[in-house]
């Protein structure tokens, strides 16, 4: 008879002046853990990392509101940065790629690249599991801010091709504010990629 495993351990905390949200994931057999954006407030992420044996560090993205406290947290724990090429991050010591699995003890990640917010943004899915860290690649209220027409065009892409592949109990867990089921959100993104948004970019709501 199998025996089902423990998922991850997620702990999550918002830091900073902008309450970005750092996360720790943690193999409960291993200990073995990965810290996500750290953004800010380094004695705080050392408290989310008690306890565990940290391996990396992933970054969704590199705006300063998610990587405020990086190179502390580098020289701190000393284990190599991991992100996606294409940000103002130089220092990374592993660049990712789409499907590329992240170990994290016995249990892993797999890679999302769902540019658009910016070019480097990833998306970090526990491997067997429902929950996916997502950055600012999307909210609860609609996608991530852009810069140009052209990064609005790329998001809508990123939505239609990554983000509404995945099932509907997908729990997305957001770069600021709280968690959401993507199901709950579906019928909004559809409706909102079938309208015609012209030249817009910046910020935008799934109602817009």
């Amino acid at each position: 008879m199998s025996v089902e495993r423990a998922k991850l351990e997620l702990r999550t905390r918002a830091v900073g002046p902008w309450e970005t949200n750092a996360y720790v994931l943690i193999c409960p057999s291993t200990c073995q853990s990965v810290l996500i954006d750290p953004a800010a407030e380094a004695d705080t992420l050392l408290e989310m990392l008690a306890d565990t044996e940290p391996v990396a560090i992933l970054l969704t993205h590199t705006h300063m509101d998610h990587v405020g406290a990086l190179q502390a947290m580098r020289e701190t724990l000393k284990v190599p940065v991991t992100a996606h090429p294409g940000g103002t991050v130089s220092n990374v010591d592993r660049w990712l790629s789409s499907s590329d699995l992240i170990k994290v003890g016995d249990q892993a990640l797999k890679v999302y690249h769902t540019p658009g917010h910016t070019e480097e943004s990833a998306c970090f899915a526990i491997v067997d599991d429902n929950r996916v860290i997502v950055g600012d690649t999307l909210f609860e209220g609609g996608p991530g801010h852009t810069s140009s027409p052209e990064a609005f065009q790329t998001t809508l892409q990123t939505l239609r091709n990554i983000i509404l592949t995945w099932p509907d109990d997908t729990a997305c867990y957001q770069g600021h504010g709280v968690s959401f089921r993507l199901g709950d959100k579906r019928a909004a993104i559809e409706a909102f990629l079938a309208k015609d948004h012209g030249a817009f970019f910046r910020d935008a709501t799934w109602e817009m």
